[in-house]
């Protein structure tokens, strides 16, 4: 089985949108963030865990996010749908996931939340926009 985590993706956009702009700008990087709780299936910590994650949306840098829990799809060797939630948040800049990370509502999040999960695992990707060039890991 393939572990699946959070995804950081990078597009062609230059500069930080904020406000309005924000809403329509594209992204340049994408955080996918699956969690695993202490007490593997609890509909009552997953729903915990849900509401703690909606107040993320308070962080005006964020551009989008999606929380969600697996999906029933057809069970194959590469899908792993062993974790109970996840979220995924788009943001303009790396520098915006920095200001994400260090906001106060994000640390009440995981002082609040934390003895709720067992293992997070994060992907950021960059997003290789259609006629770049590929830049080379961890540049993006």
């Amino acid at each position: 089985m393939i572990a699946l985590g959070g995804t950081g993706i990078a597009l062609g956009a230059t500069g930080a949108a904020t406000g309005a702009e924000a809403a329509t700008a594209r992204p340049r990087l994408v955080h996918h963030v699956f969690f695993w709780l202490k007490r593997h299936g609890s509909q009552e910590d997953r729903d915990r865990l849900i509401a703690g994650l909606r107040t993320l949306r308070g962080i005006p840098v964020i551009q989008n996010l999606e929380i969600g829990i697996p999906a029933s799809t057809e069970a194959r060797d590469v899908v792993d749908a062993s974790y109970d939630v996840s979220e995924l948040m788009f943001f303009g800049s790396v520098e915006d996931q920095k200001t994400y990370q260090d906001h106060p509502i994000h640390q009440a999040f995981v002082k609040a939340c934390e003895h709720l999960w067992d293992k997070v695992v994060v992907y950021d990707m960059a997003v290789i926009p259609d006629g770049s060039s590929v830049p080379t890991a961890g540049s993006g």
